[in-house]
């Protein structure tokens, strides 16, 4: 009897020099190539003939006359062509080490005629419709991602300036986070249902069928959106159109990196929903029981005993070592007291010791119920990792946040070009706007600020100090109990007499130096007042009271030798501190109508707004400006003003969530070593219930409980243990240097959605490293696992 399968035979020589000749001739060809400069204009159609789409690509032009685009011709024709015939002559020596070996010459065997294996009798090599399935469904959640994006984040729902106070205009209009969100579950579930009717369809996991799906049909609007980031022509063109998803992606700092992860995470739902779609309809009938199979695998691999849940967390809690020491000194002496019982009955009654020797042994844990607690151990330890990296890296970020956004507003208001004369008129039009909570006009410049014992260059900024509270924190940052009213009555500023400013003690009056005659009493000059950080004033060396000179640059006033830059004397009226450095150093405010006078300014440089929901700024700064009606007016959020910075704290994070997710893929490879033993330890009973009628989709769904009740058991001892350290850094703390890191502690802060996340990946991971050994036991016959015994 021989085998049924196709048998091939290799002749590795001729495949060995086909593949040098084959080497050969795409060096020709890349020298060819090289010579030329040809290869801007053939690396397309590489590109696209590495995928497979090249003869696509061309059937196409064929059909719809298209014709190529023409370039120069190539210089070295002989060498180009000698590199093809080569390298066509490389693979013809492959195809030729390749050949079907010769059919049998025995005659039938004596099954000829019986009926065939159902299994195998239903056999196809291919499914079109499947194919449909997986391909169709990628393009789908990919089209329904971008468009459900687009939809709900670029719509708008606010009362128009014209049409205040009857009815509202617009559509669906949602924070682009949140508009992400729906629009990532909702292609997600697209996949999912694809990848589940494909393989119901098919009764089996189809792979060829999916992975021509995923690299046709689902490569190329990620691959469109990369190239969008470096080629103008097609930033150009679809760039304004996808500006929603364009925005979305920039957040982590490399847009191209998120549509890949976004990629990536339809990939796994689509896999998800073909092994549900197998395991669900693999016996050729939809069943989605699960109530035998749980039972098997919770009775069969016992991972939610008290024993090894409260072991391991142990282990979590208080590290390996006290509770390991612990659990053998423990294991130890119970093992001599009971051998011990053993002995002396054994010197009563042999056949009872032995029995109960027998039942000592039965007791132990066997390998794979140690690989089994290892295994809960190691997904617990990876989620318990992410969750506390996270939660600090959170807590670095908020704080970050925090402080940046109780100086700076959450959107400002200005012109392209030039200053807002009429800021007054158009806060009235932004205070109709639905989630503005605050505005404050403001002027901003550049300059130089000087005192007796240093110079430095700042930033200055006029405010109005009766609406700058409503905006940002900078009268809570005062120090010392000052206020920011005291710009009004920089008169009523307590400062120390300078030699040139203090009255002459001699009977109240002062000797002249010219004429040498008694004038009236020197009294102090009355400065505007000027407002600086803690860290300035540090390096000023200069306290409340005190005068410092603000020299602008920008602006020139005539002297007696021509121009020189415009100075002004002000005294320090209070001093703030915000908890950054960059802002205590170089930010210094005063007067809005100073600043008018002393920058010739009519009006404001723009007007920062205050919102109710951050995460929704930037769709509010969008409504102010059609409120203000476009163009000259522009707004930007603190998104889009502190761009780079967020973005690396995202980036960052995402980084280190990666990074500590390889140690639940370490665990992984735990679980799929436990449950390939748990297979090989099994094969009789596996045997049994298929003799009994148990479908191979039932066999999948026990092993594959076995897997996921793993990942759930890690996953909650992970949960635990992560949050109880997160809630211990937090109350007791981890003291730091407020001078070098201008915080007291590290901070933390637990974020509801990436704890469960970090959750859901250990389960997702451990779930899909069972598919494979759960398949291995689909794969047992009964007659294999029987047939010894």
């Amino acid at each position: 009897m021989h085998s049924a399968e196709r048998q091939t035979v290799h002749r590795w020589t001729f495949i060995w020099i086909g593949a040098l000749v084959a080497l050969v001739g795409f060096s020709l060809l890349g020298v060819a190539l090289t010579s030329s400069q040809a290869w801007l204009e053939t690396s397309s159609s590489l590109g696209l003939s590495l995928l497979g789409w090249g003869g696509l690509v061309q059937a196409l032009n064929a059909l719809l006359l298209v014709s190529e685009q023409p370039f120069a011709p190539v210089p070295n024709t002989g060498l180009l062509i000698a590199g093809s015939v080569v390298w066509l002559a490389g693979w013809a020596l492959i195809a030729a080490g390749i050949r079907r070996a010769p059919e049998p010459t025995e005659g039938p065997s004596p099954a000829a005629g019986a009926t065939l294996y159902p299994r195998l009798a239903r056999y196809r090599d291919f499914y079109w419709s499947t194919l449909g399935a997986y391909g169709g469904g990628m393009l789908l959640a990919e089209v329904v991602l971008v468009l459900l994006q687009t939809v709900l984040s670029s719509g708008v729902s606010a009362t128009e300036l014209g049409s205040a106070g009857k009815g509202a205009s617009g559509g669906l209009s949602l924070p682009p986070t949140g508009a992400f969100a729906i629009a990532l579950l909702a292609g997600g579930m697209v996949a999912f249902i694809s990848g589940f009717i494909g393989a119901s369809r098919a009764q089996r996991l189809s792979l060829p069928e999916a992975t021509i799906g995923v690299l046709y049909l689902g490569l190329p609007i990620p691959i469109v959106l990369t190239l969008m980031e470096r080629l103008p022509g097609l930033q150009l063109a679809l760039g304004y159109r996808l500006r929603e998803v364009t925005y979305v992606a920039g957040l982590i700092g490399r847009p191209e990196l998120g549509y890949w992860l976004v990629f990536t995470f339809l990939v796994l739902a689509l896999v998800l929903g073909i092994n549900t779609g197998f395991i669900a309809a693999g016996s050729g009938r939809v069943d989605l029981k699960l109530g035998f199979e749980l039972f098997v695998a919770r009775r069969h691999v016992a991972v939610f005993r008290p024993s090894l849940l409260l072991g391991t967390l142990a282990v979590l809690m208080l590290g390996i070592i006290p509770p390991l020491l612990i659990y053998f000194i423990i294991r130890s002496a119970e093992a001599a007291v009971e051998r011990t019982r053993i002995r002396e009955l054994g010197l009563k009654d042999p056949l009872a010791a032995a029995s109960d020797l027998n039942r000592l042994k039965l007791r132990e844990q066997s390998p794979t119920m140690m690989m089994t607690a290892l295994s809960v151990g190691g997904v617990g330890v990876g989620v318990m990792a992410l969750i506390i990296v996270l939660s600090v890296m959170s807590g670095f970020e908020a704080d970050l946040q925090q402080k940046i956004l109780g100086t700076n507003a959450h959107a400002v208001v200005s012109k392209y070009a030039g200053d807002l004369p009429e800021y007054a008129k158009v806060m009235e039009s932004v205070r109709k706007v639905p989630g503005v909570v605050g505005q404050t006009p403001f002027i901003i410049n550049q300059v130089m600020i000087a005192s007796e014992g240093n110079v430095d260059g700042v930033i200055i900024k006029g405010i109005d100090p009766g609406t700058v509270g409503e905006v940002t924190d900078l009268p809570k940052n005062i120090l010392g109990g000052g206020s920011l009213d005291i710009l009004y009555t920089p008169e009523k500023i307590v400062h120390r007499g300078l030699p040139d400013e203090e009255p002459s003690e001699e009977s109240g009056v002062e000797e002249d130096d010219i004429i040498r005659r008694s004038g009236t009493p020197k009294k102090a000059p009355v400065l505007p007042g000027i407002v600086i950080g803690r860290e300035l004033a540090a390096s000023l060396r200069v306290v409340v009271g005190d005068r410092v000179n603000v020299v602008s640059p920008l602006g020139t006033e005539l002297g007696p030798s021509g121009p020189i830059p415009k100075s002004r004397a002000f005294r320090v009226a209070a001093i703030f501190y915000s908890g950054m450095y960059e802002y205590d150093s170089k930010f210094v405010y005063i007067l809005l109508k100073e600043a008018q006078d002393f920058f010739d300014v009519k009006g404001a440089t723009g007007i920062e707004l205050k919102v109710a929901d951050i995460d929704d700024a930037r769709r509010i700064a969008s409504q102010v400006v059609k409120v203000l009606g476009g163009y000259p007016y522009r707004a930007r959020d603190w998104g889009e003003m502190n761009k780079n910075l967020f973005s690396a704290l995202r980036l960052e994070k995402l980084v280190m969530g990666i990074i500590l997710s390889i140690i639940i893929i370490v665990a992984a490879g735990l679980i799929v070593a436990t449950v390939i033993m748990l297979v090989l330890e099994k094969r009789k009973e596996i045997s049994v219930l298929k003799a009994l009628g148990v479908p191979d989709g039932g066999i999948v769904k026990i092993f594959l409980a076995e897997g996921l009740q793993i990942g759930v058991a890690g996953g909650f001892l992970g949960l635990i243990s992560g949050l109880s350290w997160c809630v211990f850094i937090e109350k007791v703390g981890i003291k730091l240097d407020p001078d070098v890191y201008y915080i007291p502690a590290v901070p933390v802060r637990v974020e509801p959605v990436q704890t469960v996340l970090a959750v859901v990946i250990a389960v997702l991971v451990t779930y899909l490293a069972s598919i494979y050994p759960a398949l291995k036991a689909s794969s047992v016959e009964p007659v294999e696992g029987l047939k010894a015994e």
